[in-house]
C-alpha cells in the first residue's frame, strides 16, 4: 500500500506522535480541601448537609427549650440528651441520610450544650456488648445492665426537593424540616425548617 501522497515521513511522524499522546491521556487527581464546595452539579452535597446541620442545630439551641429544662434541672448537673430517631428523603433523588444525621450529631456535641445518646442498629450493638461483657470481662470492667442514659428530647424530620425546569435553566429545591419533642410531654418544643435552592444553566453549545 503505498504512502499518502503529500505526506512526509516528518508528517507521518508527527501524526504518530499525536496518536500515541491521545491513548496515552489518563486521569488527572488532586487533592483539594475538604471543607472547600466542588459543584459539579446542582445535587445535594456534602457542603449542604454540613451547612444546613450546622444552622439548624444553632437554630434549635436558640429557642427556649433549652433554658426552661436548665432551670426545671437546676439540681441535676447534667445537660439536656438528645436521640435522633430518624430523617426520612422524601427527595427526588438518593441522599446520603446516614452522613447528614452523623452532621446532625456532630454540631449538637461540638455545641456542648446537649448531650447525644445513640440509637438505632448502634444502640443494639453496644447493648449486644454489654450482655457479652456480663460472661466474658472482668467484673471491675464490666459496663453496668440498665445504666443507660435516657433521652430527653427527640429529633426527627425530613428532606423534600422540587424541581423547575425550562430551556437550559433548572431551579433545584430543597426544604428540610426538623422537630425537636420532648419525650416525657410528647410535646413539640422546636421547630426548624431550611430551604436550598441552586440554579444550574447548561451552556448552549452543550448537550
Amino acid at each position: 500500500m503505498k504512502p499518502l501522497q503529500g505526506f512526509t515521513p516528518f508528517l507521518w511522524l508527527v501524526l504518530l506522535s499525536s496518536l500515541v499522546l491521545s491513548a496515552c491521556g489518563g486521569t488527572s487527581v488532586t487533592r483539594v480541601d475538604v471543607d472547600e464546595e466542588i459543584a459539579l452539579s446542582d445535587r445535594w452535597n456534602a457542603t449542604d448537609s454540613r451547612m444546613v446541620s450546622d444552622e439548624m442545630i444553632d437554630d434549635m439551641l436558640s429557642f427556649p427549650w433549652l433554658e426552661r429544662w436548665r432551670q426545671a434541672n437546676a439540681d441535676r448537673d447534667r445537660q439536656p440528651t438528645v436521640i435522633v430517631l430518624g430523617v426520612r428523603n422524601r427527595s427526588h433523588e438518593h441522599i446520603e441520610i446516614n452522613t447528614f444525621v452523623n452532621d446532625l450529631r456532630r454540631a449538637m456535641i461540638r455545641s456542648g450544650r446537649v448531650d447525644f445518646v445513640a440509637a438505632g442498629d448502634v444502640r443494639d450493638a453496644i447493648r449486644d456488648e454489654r450482655q457479652d461483657q456480663e460472661f466474658h470481662s472482668d467484673p471491675e470492667t464490666v459496663a453496668q445492665m440498665g445504666r443507660e442514659a435516657g433521652a430527653n428530647f427527640a429529633l426527627s424530620g425530613s428532606i423534600d426537593s422540587w424541581v423547575d425546569q425550562r430551556d437550559r435553566q433548572r431551579v433545584t429545591n430543597y426544604q428540610i424540616d426538623l422537630v425537636l419533642i420532648d419525650m416525657q410531654t410528647n410535646r413539640e418544643v422546636w421547630a426548624g425548617q431550611k430551604r436550598l435552592q441552586k440554579l444550574q444553566e447548561r451552556s448552549r453549545f452543550g448537550r
